[in-house]
């Protein structure tokens, strides 16, 4: 990725954290190498990360997980999306009668 290349080249001390921290994850790990496929490719998704996405597809597939499975957490991360997106949004605008009635104007929404 040109952004971790930018990182190694420039600010190596971060690079080299996240790697450690990347071997302290791995070396700690409570559950198994599939489980921990599909949270990072559901993570990728969210994250539309085209390489991480890749990544943990692939890894997936080495892990024993079939095609079906992770269209499953497709599936799911789509669906769970969408639903917190719903809830938040809802909870969010759930007095919208209350800021029409007191003339909440769009410039006022964002202020400090």
């Amino acid at each position: 990725m040109a952004g971790e290349r930018l990182l190694a080249e420039w600010f190596p001390e971060f690079a080299d954290a996240l790697d450690k921290i990347d071997a302290l994850y791995k070396e700690k790990r409570l559950i198994d190498e599939k489980t921990y496929q599909f949270i990072c490719f559901a993570l990728a998704i969210k994250a539309r990360s085209k390489p991480c996405l890749l990544k943990h597809f692939m890894g997936a597939l080495e892990a024993g997980a079939t095609v079906k499975e992770l269209a499953y957490i497709m599936a799911l991360t789509f669906r769970e999306a969408a639903g917190g997106d719903d809830c938040w949004t809802h909870d969010a605008l759930g007095d919208w009668r209350q800021m029409i009635a007191e003339g909440l104007q769009s410039s006022s929404c964002c202020a400090k």
